[in-house]
C-alpha cells in the first residue's frame, strides 16, 4: 500500500504588485497556519518518506513552516514543474519515486489539487489553503499508480476544520 498526502499551499498574499505570482510570499494567516497543519497531522501519527514541492515562494514557505511542527528526516525536494502543475506532472512525478517510499506529500497548487483528489478518490471538495488529503492506494510501486488510480480517501483537513 502506498500513501499520498497533497497539500495546497498556505495563504499567500497579494500585497507586492512589484512580484511575479511565483515570487509571492505567505500572508500572516498563512503563516499561521502552515506550522498549525504541521502540528495537526504530527499529532496523526503519520509519517512521509518523501516532500515534492512546488518552487513557487509560497510553497517553499509553506513547507518550511509545515516543519517547524512535523518530524521529516529527509530533503524536500523542489520541483519548477509542480508549479502550474496538470495531474500528469503529479502521476509522473510519482512514478519515479523508489519501491521502499511508503508514504509522499506533494505540496503544490489549485485546481490541480482539486482535480487529483477527484480523479484518485471520485471525492470532489473546494481545497481550501493549507488543506491536506491523505489517499492510500493498494498498489506496490509508485509506477503502477497510472494502471491503478484508485485511491481511498483516509482524511481531509484544513485550517478551519482542525
Amino acid at each position: 500500500m502506498k500513501n499520498l498526502l497533497l497539500m495546497r499551499h498556505a495563504k499567500s498574499s497579494w500585497n507586492h504588485s512589484n512580484l511575479s505570482d511565483h515570487q509571492r510570499p505567505l500572508n500572516r494567516r498563512g503563516r499561521r497556519d502552515a506550522p498549525r497543519m504541521g502540528a495537526f497531522l504530527q499529532g496523526q501519527g503519520i509519517e512521509v518518506d518523501a516532500i515534492l514541492c512546488s518552487s513557487a515562494q509560497r510553497t517553499r514557505e509553506t513547507l518550511s513552516l509545515f516543519l517547524e511542527e512535523f518530524t521529516f528526516e529527509h530533503e524536500a525536494e523542489f520541483l519548477n514543474k509542480l508549479y502550474h502543475a496538470d495531474l500528469r506532472n503529479y502521476i509522473d512525478e510519482l512514478a519515479k519515486l523508489p519501491e521502499e517510499t511508503e508514504s509522499v506529500m506533494i505540496i503544490g497548487h489549485n485546481p490541480t489539487m482539486a482535480h487529483a483528489l477527484d480523479f484518485f478518490c471520485d471525492e470532489y471538495e473546494k481545497f481550501p489553503t493549507a488543506a491536506i488529503a491523505h489517499i492510500a492506494f493498494e498498489i506496490d510501486e509508485w509506477n503502477k499508480l497510472i494502471e491503478n488510480p484508485n485511491g481511498r480517501l483516509l482524511g481531509y483537513w484544513f485550517p478551519k476544520g482542525i
